[in-house]
C-alpha cells in the first residue's frame, strides 16, 4: 500500500533537503516572480510549490532568493499566456499544462496525447525524454522547460451509468484539447468544449452527459454532486511544465543556476509522486472510500467506480494508434511525426505510420 501522502512528501522533503544544500555565496537579493498552478487550493500548489519553490529557495539560498508566488486565478490568467508572460519577463518562472501551452509550441501536444500513456510511469518516461526536444523549440521563444509534471489521471465522470467505452456512443462529453476531441469522436461520442468552472452546472442541467478531468480535480469541484459514475481509465495526465525566462536564467551566477536546477529536480520528483497518489485518492474520495481518501474531500453522495476492462484498454490503444496519433501529426506537421517516432515510439511501443 502507498503511504499517506503527507508522510510520503515529508520523507521526500527530508531527502531533498539533504541533497539540495547547494552553497551560494553572499550577494545581492534575487527577486523572482513565479506564476504556477491554476488555483491556490490545488495540492500541486500547497504541497509542492509553496514549500519548495517559495520557502525552499529562500531557505537554501540563505535568504538571498525571494520568490513571489501566485496562481493563474490570482493573476486573472487563463494559462495560455504563460509562455508569453515568461518570455516578456513579466514573470521569471511560470507553469501551465502542455495542452494549453501547445498553442505557441505545437510539439508540446505530443507529450500527453489521449491514450498514449495508460500508466503514470510511462507518462514520466515520455515527459523526461521529450523535455530536451521541446526545449529546442522553446529556446527560440526565450524560455526553457525546467521540469515536466502531471496532474492526477484524466478520467471520465458521467451523470448516468456506463459499463464500457462502447456505452459512451452518442453521449455529449466535455473535453479539452485536440487529442481528447479525436479520442471521444472515434468512440461515437459528441465532444463539447466547456470551461472547467462551467462544467458543474453543465452536468447538473444535462447540457453534457459526461466530462473528463483529473480524478482529484473533479472531487475538488464537487462533481460527485452532479454525476454518478467515474471511470478508472487514465486517458491522459494533463502533463504540465515549469518554464523559466532563459535570458534571466543565463544571467545568474553558476551557483544560483545549480540551486535552481536541483530545486526543480526535486519539484519534479514530488509532483510525479503526488500525481500517482492523488489519482487513486481522487477516485476513493469520489466513491466514498474513507480509508483511501487522504488528500481531497470525501463525497457526500458516493459515485460508482467503473473499472476498465482489457477490452477497453485495447480499444484505447487502437484509437490512439489509428486516430489520435495521425491527428496530432496532421495538425503539427511531418517533423512532429519524425520526432514522435525517434523519441516517443521506442517508449510507447506504437510507431506513427505502422
Amino acid at each position: 500500500m502507498l503511504r499517506p501522502l503527507i508522510a510520503l512528501l515529508a520523507a521526500l522533503g527530508m531527502a531533498g533537503t539533504a541533497a539540495a544544500q547547494t552553497a551560494i555565496p553572499p550577494g545581492p537579493r534575487i527577486a523572482i516572480t513565479a506564476v504556477t498552478q491554476p488555483l491556490p487550493t490545488q495540492p500541486q500548489y500547497t504541497l509542492v510549490d509553496q514549500p519548495l519553490l517559495r520557502d525552499g529557495l529562500r531557505a537554501r539560498s540563505g535568504g538571498r532568493i525571494e520568490v513571489t508566488l501566485a496562481t493563474h486565478a490570482e493573476r486573472n490568467l487563463s494559462g495560455a499566456e504563460i509562455i508569453r508572460l515568461v518570455r516578456a519577463g513579466q514573470a521569471e518562472i511560470g507553469a501551465g499544462t502542455l495542452t494549453t501551452l501547445s498553442g505557441d509550441v505545437p510539439i508540446l501536444d505530443g507529450v500527453d496525447l489521449a491514450g498514449l500513456a495508460p500508466d503514470i510511469a510511462l507518462a514520466r518516461r515520455i515527459a523526461d525524454a521529450m523535455t530536451p526536444v521541446a526545449n529546442r523549440d522553446l529556446e527560440r521563444f526565450g524560455v526553457r522547460i525546467m521540469a515536466m509534471y502531471p496532474f492526477p489521471a484524466q478520467v471520465l465522470f458521467c451523470r448516468a451509468p456506463f459499463a464500457s467505452l462502447a456505452d459512451l456512443r452518442g453521449r455529449r462529453i466535455r473535453t479539452f484539447g485536440n487529442s481528447l476531441v479525436d479520442f471521444y469522436t472515434a468512440l461515437g461520442a459528441q465532444p463539447v468544449s466547456i470551461g472547467f468552472p462551467e462544467v458543474y452546472s453543465a452536468l447538473e442541467r444535462g447540457v453534457v452527459d459526461c466530462a473528463i478531468t483529473g480524478s482529484g480535480s473533479g472531487a475538488a469541484a464537487r462533481w460527485p454532486e452532479v454525476s454518478t459514475h467515474i471511470s478508472d481509465l487514465a486517458v491522459s495526465w494533463a502533463v504540465a511544465a515549469y518554464v523559466v525566462n532563459l535570458a534571466w536564467y543565463n544571467r545568474q551566477e553558476p551557483a544560483v543556476r545549480a540551486l535552481l536546477d536541483e530545486t526543480f529536480r526535486e519539484i519534479a520528483d514530488r509532483q510525479w509522486a503526488l500525481g500517482a497518489e492523488a489519482t487513486r485518492d481522487g477516485i476513493d474520495c469520489n466513491i466514498g472510500n474513507r480509508a483511501g481518501c487522504r488528500i481531497h474531500s470525501l463525497a457526500a453522495r458516493p459515485m460508482t467506480e467503473v473499472k476498465a476492462s482489457e477490452a477497453d484498454r485495447a480499444e484505447m490503444r487502437r484509437i490512439f494508434e489509428q486516430v489520435v496519433l495521425p491527428g496530432f501529426v496532421r495538425r503539427c506537421g511531418a517533423r512532429c511525426g519524425e520526432i514522435y517516432n525517434q523519441v516517443i515510439a521506442p517508449i510507447s511501443g506504437v510507431r506513427f505510420g505502422g
